[in-house]
């Protein structure tokens, strides 16, 4: 017998989970707007041969896995220089809990055949995992210079090994990384220095069909509950890369056990410029936390000394998203987490040794709060070489009265950023004709036809995906660099540093960001009106530094470790 729990006051009564109970929706104070323009991109997912719906399987019984979504990868699978798509499925919940049952829903993985036209080859490349899928991560985990994909599920994870013949194997067993928790966002990253990637997976609630719990409003009826009236709150899992295509459980040693959470979102960077990969987890209505790596691939959580567990209220809101980048010039890493609707987004200002929240003074609190944000992605989408804002965005709640069938779905928001350190919403909304109002969760970036402009691929709950072009009229310039280990991989955790006139550019490699999502390995640049790169420099992962000459833009340039100077 499932337990039951009825929430029939909402937020009348001080119980968890109040922080969902009808979110205010009315209009925020006037926000910085742009006049409407011509849109920046054009949805095409008609006409990319992509035909792949996440399907929650709800059932009526409010599972709560339903309403969390479903991830993306962009990735070069095969190595010919574009981006391939994986997506991640979700299904019947009930039976891909029970192995023997099946699933009867898969992952799909679709090869990019130029031209935003795509062919779905997961049966002959052996991806089509049938767990209740959630998040994923990609990266070479055994060095052999073919990028790997890991997968998060309700129940045991996936690892797919690429033998680099357009094929994958599963070696979630052999690798030791078939977790049985709920795992959500997962990224890559060497922790310890020994030139291999190691492997972060947060994990949400500890959570079963068994235990699941009814929860109702007064308004709206019963409805998806929130994870803290379960009480559950679950163990992240560090994995330490053995360097033969093992792992171990880690998480005890790295001290990573630490602390508990309700984690959604996760992010690996060196915020404090030690050259050791730090690790920010956007947790659900507890306090976020930030792992400071000591050097050796162990840890200890400063998020509330350093400044970014909570907002500018002291207050611990549900992050789900998130990203990190260098917005102000200053060569440290600045970090924005999402949250639900009646939270605006928290954005912290790196200072070196702490952050400091600047959502407020970069107009961000009264643009983003009237919506529920998921996927998220720093991006400089019209090239001037400042970071844009892309949210996807979409309800835990149903609201009590709604437009349309999707009492869940939202539109989602294009900011632009400007060179004073605001952001503001671009017209007509979302970026496009017909702005998008669905459920969606993952967002994906990356430039999927190598045309200098950051295209955008969004999973929406039981609903198509949504594939965003850019095609914003007079856009700047641009170049790209492909920053390579000396085993052909992607180089995850190294920082590039670029020059342009009158300014520094710095930029982490790093896929695992947005929510559920994998990236673009490939760093974007926009020049504005310049057309070449003055000076580049990179610091590897291993912490050795190189740099190159002036880069002219308009391609890809790959950098391999060991060809500078």
């Amino acid at each position: 017998m499932s337990t039951r729990l009825l929430i029939s006051t909402g937020c009348m009564l001080l119980l968890v989970g109040c922080d969902r109970a009808a979110p205010p929706e009315s209009a925020p104070p006037a926000a910085p707007t742009e006049t409407a323009a011509a849109p920046w991109f054009t949805d095409v997912t008609k006409d990319s041969g992509i035909d792949f719906v996440w399907n929650s399987g709800q059932s009526g019984d409010y599972l709560l896995p339903e309403i969390i979504g479903g991830g993306v990868a962009l990735l070069d699978m095969d190595d010919d220089g574009d981006l391939d798509v994986y997506l991640v499925q979700g299904g019947d919940l009930v039976p891909s809990l029970n192995a023997s049952e099946g699933n009867g829903h898969v992952n799909r993985l679709y090869r990019n055949e130029g031209g935003l036209v795509f062919t779905d080859i997961t049966e002959s490349s052996g991806t089509g995992d049938s767990g209740y899928g959630q998040g994923v991560a990609t990266g070479d985990y055994d060095g052999d210079g073919d990028t790997d994909i890991y997968i998060t599920n309700v129940g045991p994870n996936t690892m797919l090994r690429n033998e680099g013949n357009g094929v994958f194997t599963d070696a979630s067993i052999s690798s030791g990384t078939n977790h049985p928790g709920w795992g959500t966002s997962c990224a890559f990253a060497d922790f310890d220095h020994d030139g291999d990637l190691d492997l972060y997976v947060t994990n949400y609630i500890g959570w079963s069909h068994e235990t699941e719990l009814d929860c109702s409003l007064m308004s709206t009826g019963r409805d998806y509950c929130s994870p803290r009236n379960y009480d559950a709150p679950a163990r992240d899992v560090l994995y330490e890369n053995l360097g033969d295509g093992r792992f171990a459980d880690a998480t005890k040693k790295s001290g990573i056990d630490a602390s508990m959470g309700n984690g959604l979102g996760v992010i690996c960077a060196d915020f404090n410029d030690d050259g050791s990969m730090d690790i920010f987890v956007a947790n659900d209505g507890n306090r976020d936390l930030l792992w400071s790596n000591n050097g050796n691939g162990t840890f200890h959580d400063i998020g509330l000394l350093s400044g970014c567990a909570l907002d500018d209220e002291g207050r611990a809101k549900a992050g789900m998203g998130v990203t990190a980048n260098d917005i102000d010039d200053d060569g440290d890493m600045d970090l924005l987490v999402c949250n639900l609707a009646g939270e605006s987004d928290s954005l912290f200002r790196n200072e070196g040794d702490h952050f400091i929240d600047i959502t407020s003074a970069s107009e961000l609190k009264t643009t983003t709060r009237p919506f529920t944000r998921f996927g998220i992605g720093w991006i400089d989408f019209d090239n001037d070489g400042h970071l844009d804002l892309y949210e996807a965005n979409g309800r835990v709640l149903r609201p009590a009265t709604f437009d349309g069938d999707d009492p869940y779905a939202q539109e989602n928001l294009l900011l632009r950023g400007d060179p004073d350190g605001t952001f503001t919403e671009v017209r007509p909304r979302g970026g496009v004709t017909s702005a998008i109002s669905r459920t969606s969760r993952a967002a994906a970036f990356g430039d999927l036809d190598n045309d200098g402009g950051m295209d955008v691929i969004i999973v929406n709950r039981d609903a198509p995906i949504t594939m965003l072009h850019n095609t914003m009229e007079d856009r700047g310039n641009w170049i790209g660099i492909r920053a390579m280990g000396p085993h052909g991989d992607d180089a995850i955790g190294a920082v590039i540093s670029a020059e342009i006139p009158g300014r520094t550019l710095t930029r982490p490699v790093l896929t695992g960001y947005s929510y559920l999502a994998a990236n673009d390995p490939r760093i974007h640049l926009g020049l504005g009106a310049g057309s070449s790169l003055n000076k580049v420099r990179i610091r590897w992962p291993d912490g050795t530094t190189e740099s190159f000459g002036s880069l002219p833009g308009g391609s890809v340039h790959l950098l391999r470790q060991g060809s500078g100077h």
